[in-house]
């Protein structure tokens, strides 16, 4: 009897994809699970199927965008805090502030902290980036959004942003971004 893993790809029968969570999905030509229809009407609902509007493929948007929803305050050595409030534009489909804004947010606030203390003669590379998610923040909620450089040496920097409620002070999202420094190549 012929071993059944020595069998070409192209002559075994295709067998359905799981999923961790143990739900399947259905190759080509299969019929569907009954999860299938549910998540097409919620991509759907969120707009997986509008077109990307022309000025959000601009050059340079991802970085526009950010900005203006980012303001400085104060700018030291090893520290950097921003303000935002939350809008319509960066919030999720349950109301709060979408984490991938979160995330870019504390990237950028992140490497404007490291930059206070690793001199323009080292290029920065973000090794990595910890969220922490702990409540939500709302639709024109204003939040303090605090770097603070926890470690730089030689070829490391390690930063912690903390985006507080700005009326209570509590803390709703944390991060640390790891950055390896190394000289600009001179060629």
């Amino acid at each position: 009897m012929a071993n059944p893993s020595s069998a070409s790809p192209a002559s075994r029968e295709p067998q359905a994809l799981s999923s961790s969570d143990g739900a399947t999905t259905a190759r080509p030509g299969e019929r569907s699970t009954p999860y299938a229809s549910n998540v097409m009407r919620f991509l759907e609902s969120v707009g997986i199927s509008n077109p990307i509007p022309d000025n959000y493929s601009s050059e340079d948007f991802y970085s526009d965008f950010l900005c203006n929803h980012l303001k400085t305050d104060t700018v030291r050595r090893g520290h950097i805090t921003c303000f935002t409030t939350v809008k319509p534009t960066i919030l999720n489909s349950m109301g709060g502030l979408h984490g991938g804004v979160i995330a870019a947010i504390s990237e950028r606030v992140a490497i404007a902290t490291a930059r206070t203390v690793v001199g323009e003669d080292k290029e920065l590379f973000l090794g990595e980036l910890a969220m922490s998610y702990l409540s939500s923040a709302t639709i024109n909620a204003e939040l303090i959004v605090d770097g603070s450089v926890v470690r730089s040496g030689r070829n490391t920097t390690v930063v912690a942003v903390e985006f507080k409620m700005r009326k209570t002070g509590k803390l709703v999202y944390s991060s640390r971004a790891t950055f390896y420094n190394s000289p600009i190549a001179k060629l």
